[in-house]
């Protein structure tokens, strides 16, 4: 795996621009990020065996390159728990993610025989590849990142394309294909949620 380290944004000639679906995740100094925590990174993977990280300059957050890659519908966008970095996105970036799959929702509808949807577990269930997350809790904000630091958040995208070839034929297998694309069309609603505050599920008794 080749991790590439970025300061503020991608290079305005990145490959990633004209890929057909990119893997992204995001690292901030915790999970509040609508009063609280902010943007530290983004990690990008176009399913090669090479990692974009971008270290965000947190002052003004200008990235036109990565904005241009997020809002590109043509584009999927493959994350895990997706909608974090959908939300995270649009309050630092100001951002909108367009055509995005996510794998936790796609192991939630299809791995129905376990109730453990993590990474960590769907890493190891799908693939026999145990990740280490030892440094799940981190100083993100740090200026200079470690070694462990930049492996740890590379694997997070490495192998998302390889995850969702696996999900897509249990989605077919179990005929849930076309309810899993509802469910992720519903993610920008279900941020907007987020956004706005409502913290609890308003579709609940």
């Amino acid at each position: 795996m080749k991790i590439i380290l970025h300061k503020s944004d991608l290079p305005e000639n990145s490959k990633l621009k004209t890929s057909d679906s990119v893997a992204i995740d995001a690292e901030s100094l915790g999970l509040n990020y609508l009063n609280r925590d902010k943007l530290c990174l983004a990690q990008l993977c176009n399913g090669d065996n090479e990692v974009h990280i971008i270290q965000f300059d947190r002052n003004k957050y200008h990235c036109p390159n990565l904005k241009e890659i997020l809002e590109n519908s043509k584009i999927q966008k493959i994350g895990h728990f997706i909608r974090f970095e959908i939300g995270i996105f649009e309050k630092y970036l100001k951002a909108k993610t367009r055509n995005v799959y996510c794998t936790k929702i796609a192991s939630k509808l299809t791995r129905t025989y376990t109730d453990k949807h993590g990474l960590l577990d769907l890493t190891k269930d799908l693939m026999g590849i145990t990740l280490n997350k030892t440094l799940q809790s981190s100083d993100w904000g740090s200026e200079e990142l470690s070694k462990d630091q930049l492996n740890y958040a590379a694997n997070d995208v490495i192998n998302l394309h390889k995850l969702k070839t696996k999900l897509d034929k249990m989605l077919v297998r179990d005929k849930r294909v076309e309810i899993a694309k509802k469910c992720f069309e519903f993610l920008e609603t279900q941020v907007e949620l987020d956004l706005k505050g409502f913290e609890e599920d308003i579709f609940s008794h």
